[in-house]
């Protein structure tokens, strides 16, 4: 006796087909699992076999076997207990075979028969829709397997709920997928909390509008943790399809899939101990890393320098290229991982070089060992370094110097991002050199502004690029169509550590000891005119 049904399988963002035959012969009572199971799918004997008998059904006799196909790809996990079971009373003849092998089933099976949810719910979910297959889920998950437009959908509490239905004497409801409908404007924390970092609250508009990546270099208490957390709030809300990505990601993590994140944009905040693997995702059995949670929304690395060097450096291609391909030596499994960057650190290890004060007592060597954790390739991807002085007690005391209110920022980045998509498909930070070239075209005096900065602070090439791309962004905030001196000026101005680290430590070193802003460093080096002042 022989019965089919259908399934998946987790590999990565992928869900593969996986094909369950049961056959029943004559022969010793033996039950054998075969196709790859890992130690979790061989445990499953154990579950199916409890939960078929306390759902009132007899173990068959004799000799069974399972087969889990294809036989290349490893199968993990619990989500195969529910179809091994029904494919089991199938070949029995307890069940129609027929019914069955209508659905695609995942569930892990308690031992008194109850469904568990089980991860990567929302990919199988997809592509059993786009095969035409109707689902049965646990309960459990239901609510994210209704996020799929078009899917046909049975929940079930237990193993005797899916019987009754399959065998058409309780049948269950089919729900159908269909979009959410859009939910009122998250909570973010609001700028306007934020008391005299009008340098800094720019510099959040232009990461904002183009999506660009940002350092925040100042003392503690100086509010880079704070400033960081209104990011998300100056970001439109995700489109569905952006949406349907970004959950998921989520659902193929361990964690599982939330539904109030739904059109949220996430906001990822590893702490400073995060391994390398944490980062970027990996295991024997590959997860996404918090790169990947933070898709489409914010990764943010607070106390930079403190994170081992090797998590840092693998952050550089990410950057670059928006997704991270995770090699093992049976496996190769790609994520997405389009976030978008935003990172605090202080000045020196006590954390008090130009503040203002005389508290500071490293030395000049250590505090170059100390920036020097963060490795010039991955200084160039940081498109925005702008330095955070601390505000005078007084001013917190009256409340002065507030910022906007984050939904008047928001608006001013909805249009530049629309000006964006409507003149090249994509945001200024994912323009290509190519891209670069054709957008970001600049009169003699922009270039000449942008060249003298280029030979003074030694940008590299990709810097260079960089440095073009905020400009443009900066350039869509005020609704230009050129780039102005002005434009790339401010984008030049917020290279605080290349400021720091050009051929004059001298003049380098009182720009940030005494205090003294970035334009007027910059004038005084003769890298911009005085009458170009940024906008502060």
């Amino acid at each position: 006796m022989l019965a089919t049904v259908f399934s998946r399988g987790q590999l990565g963002m992928e869900a593969p087909e996986v094909t369950i035959d049961v056959h029943l012969s004559e022969g010793l009572p033996t039950m054998t699992l075969v196709g790859l199971p890992e130690a979790a799918v061989k445990e499953s004997r154990e579950r199916v076999r409890s939960a078929v008998i306390n759902a009132g059904f007899e173990w068959p006799p004799g000799r069974i076997t399972i087969n889990l196909a294809p036989a290349d790809l490893p199968k993990e996990g619990g989500r195969f207990d529910l179809p091994i079971a029904l494919c089991l009373l199938a070949a029995d003849g307890r069940i129609p075979g027929r019914a069955v092998a209508a659905y695609e089933l995942y569930g892990e099976l308690s031992l008194g028969g109850e469904l568990r949810a089980v991860p990567g719910i929302l990919s199988a979910v997809v592509r059993a829709t786009q095969q035409g297959r109707p689902v049965i889920v646990p309960r459990a998950t239901l609510h994210e397997a209704q996020l799929v437009v078009g899917a046909r959908i049975v929940s079930a509490a237990n193993l005797s709920e899916v019987i009754g239905h399959v065998r058409g004497v309780r049948p269950l409801p089919v729900a159908e997928g269909s979009a959410p409908a859009r939910e009122a404007a998250a909570q973010y924390p609001d700028l306007t909390d934020v008391c005299g970092q009008a340098r800094a609250c720019r510099a959040l508009e232009i990461a904002a509008a183009g999506s660009h990546s940002v350092l925040m270099v100042g003392p503690p208490g100086s509010g880079k943790s704070m400033l960081a957390q209104r990011l998300p709030g100056l970001l439109p809300p995700l489109t569905p399809a952006e949406a349907l990505e970004a959950a998921m990601i989520a659902s193929a993590n361990p964690c599982g899939f939330r539904p109030e994140s739904w059109s949220r944009r996430p906001f990822r905040s590893p702490h400073h101990t995060a391994s390398a693997v944490a980062l970027v995702g990996g295991g024997s059995l590959p997860v996404p890393g918090e790169i990947s949670l933070a898709h489409h929304g914010v990764l943010f690395l607070d106390e930079l320098v403190e994170f081992a060097p090797e998590a840092l450096e693998a952050l550089r291609e990410p950057l670059e290229n928006g997704r991270i391909t995770v090699s093992r030596a049976a496996r190769q499994v790609e994520f997405p991982a389009r976030f978008q960057l935003a990172a605090a650190m202080n000045p020196c290890p006590c954390g008090h070089f130009g503040d203002g004060t005389a508290r500071c007592r490293c030395g000049e060597l250590r505090i170059e060992r100390y920036q020097g954790r963060l490795s010039g390739p991955l200084l160039d991807r940081l498109d925005l370094q702008v330095r955070i002085t601390p505000v005078e007690p007084a001013a917190l005391e009256r409340g002065s110097g507030r910022a906007e209110r984050s939904a008047m920022v928001a608006g001013r980045v909805v249009s530049a991002r629309e000006a964006q998509l409507r003149r090249q498909g994509v945001l200024n930070a994912a323009l290509d050199n190519a891209g670069v070239g054709q957008h970001c075209v600049l009169g003699e005096e922009a270039r000449c502004e942008l060249r003298r900065a280029a030979e003074r602070l030694r940008l590299s090439g990709r810097a260079y690029y960089r440095v073009l791309r905020v400009a443009r962004t900066i350039a869509d905030l005020s609704r230009a169509e050129g780039i102005s001196a002005r434009a790339v000026a401010e984008a030049v101005s917020f290279r605080a550590l290349d400021l720091y680290r050009v051929a004059s430590p001298r003049g380098a070193r009182s720009y940030l000891r005494a205090g003294e802003g970035a334009t007027q460093w910059l004038e005084r080096e003769g890298l911009r005119p005085p009458a170009a002042s940024s906008r502060q």
